[in-house]
């Protein structure tokens, strides 16, 4: 199921690009504490699906993580990827 994943139509992709995206800028963004790891994780699987804002962005929020919250990040994008195949 892994390779139909990477082999998804590009509308596809442009779609789940967006809708990562979004969950990224909500968690960046959010109502009281912005929950960065979340972000990096949403913005990580944006990236993932094509998306160059999301790379910047990821890139620009990593800055703000320890290497700690980092490795956080993706691993809740790794396993959220192994738990949507």
């Amino acid at each position: 199921m892994r390779s139909q994943a990477i082999q998804a139509p590009a509308a596809r992709d442009a779609g789940a690009a967006q809708h990562f995206f979004d969950l990224g800028m909500m968690c960046a963004t959010g109502s009281g504490a912005p929950d960065l790891v979340s972000a990096h994780k949403w913005f990580n699987l944006a990236a993932m699906h094509g998306s160059k804002q999301a790379s910047m962005l990821r890139g620009e929020i990593a800055t703000e993580l320890s290497e700690s919250e980092i490795a956080a990040a993706q691993r809740a994008a790794r396993d959220w990827v192994i738990g949507h195949q």
